[in-house]
């Protein structure tokens, strides 16, 4: 949407999907999805985005044969982190040691960031086993909608749990 600012807290739908369509992580099998290789790096980089991401959730999602859908959260969290005697960095979260009295600033990183994180991390990954150095993964946009209230984020994780089920009839299936 013009003019939003997708670091907000709130959550949002998401779809990114193969160049070309190409059906690169797994197939469908009686409506369930069988993750290929490729499948499972998505989904190992995907698990992986909160450990960078401090402000990030990732919720229901799925990985299908050529995109994915997912719901990620965006927490407002403070900006900074007061560090006294017993605290603890978590892991990941891009902060380094402070003497004790001093706090550390939290970039809190936007729905582009974490997309983009994604793409290319899993893209990375994915070329490396197949030999295709540098061959685009993604297409080179996503789809994305702010999820206004209970209702929607409800229809939309139906709709994300139940896509392998309507796999033959997804506009993504290209037969």
């Amino acid at each position: 949407m013009k003019g939003y600012d997708y670091s907000q807290s709130g959550a949002y739908f998401v779809t990114i999907c193969t160049r070309d369509r190409e059906c690169l992580f797994g197939r469908i099998d009686n409506g369930e999805m069988l993750l290929n290789e490729y499948g499972e790096i998505i989904e190992e980089c995907l698990m992986d985005l909160p450990e960078h991401y401090g402000n990030m959730e990732l919720d229901c999602h799925i990985v299908m044969p050529n995109h994915f859908h997912g719901i990620i959260i965006i927490n407002d969290i403070s900006h900074t982190v007061p560090v006294g005697a017993g605290f603890t960095v978590p892991v990941g979260a891009g902060l380094k040691p402070a003497p004790t009295g001093t706090s550390y600033i939290i970039k809190c990183h936007g729905l582009p960031e974490m997309v983009r994180a994604l793409k290319t991390f899993s893209a990375r990954r994915i070329n490396e086993k197949r030999l295709t150095r540098g061959v685009p993964v993604w297409q080179r946009n996503y789809y994305e909608r702010i999820i206004r209230d209970k209702d929607e984020f409800h229809r939309i994780r139906k709709y994300i749990i139940n896509n392998p089920k309507n796999w033959v009839s997804d506009e993504n299936n290209i037969k």
